[in-house]
């Protein structure tokens, strides 16, 4: 099954190019892992799930860590019919989604409570959209009772789901909505805004 993102990192600052260019040596460990692929708009990142979230946390901390305001936004998809098959990707379908969704909850909210540390404060807000499956609104309703559970949860918006805490639990938060939720043999996407150092904090 095709896991992946497309990530664009927007650092509010007149270095921007250094912080860009510096962050994105946080995906070195990840490379052999991950099929990575940078242009002048984004970001692509193919493989599983869990390096997949991992990668994007440490690139965004390492923005963010500046002290200046950053914000990543991504699309994440699995399972696009429109996508081949990658052997990197590895995904299991019966590791994440197979489960009844009780214990599927359970689950993901122990990985947010096992999720480390990282010391950087991060907002977040994000929609899930499960596609192709007549219990799509199970799966959302699951998702949404293990957001309001999982500690990091802010707030519902308009269209979306705002997340705050430490970005260890929120990129964690967000890795086990897409993992856990949609059929296992479904297409299921995330549209991502993550924030931190902003002038407006609410």
């Amino acid at each position: 099954m095709f896991s992946g993102a497309q990530v664009s990192l927007y650092p509010m600052s007149g270095n921007f190019v250094g912080i860009i260019l510096d962050a994105v040596k946080a995906l070195d460990p990840y490379r052999d892992r991950l099929r990575i692929e940078t242009d002048d708009i984004s970001t692509l990142l193919v493989g599983p799930p869990d390096i997949l979230f991992s990668a994007l946390r440490d690139l965004f901390v390492a923005a963010a860590k500046t002290g200046e305001h950053c914000v990543l936004s991504a699309a994440v998809s699995r399972g696009c019919p429109g996508e081949p098959d990658d052997a990197i990707c590895g995904v299991n379908s019966s590791s994440g989604q197979a489960k009844p969704l009780a214990r599927r909850i359970d689950a993901a909210l122990a990985a947010v409570e096992a999720a480390g540390e990282t010391g950087q404060p991060t907002a977040a807000q994000f929609s899930l959209y499960v596609m192709g499956s007549g219990t799509h609104m199970d799966e959302i309703y699951g998702c949404i009772d293990f957001l309001k559970r999982s500690g990091t949860f802010d707030r519902s918006k308009n269209f979306c789901t705002r997340l705050s805490g430490d970005a260890g639990a929120i990129f964690a938060t967000i890795r086990e909505a897409f993992h856990r939720f949609g059929d296992p043999e479904g297409h299921v996407t995330l549209d991502i805004t993550i924030s931190a150092n902003s002038p407006t904090k609410a």
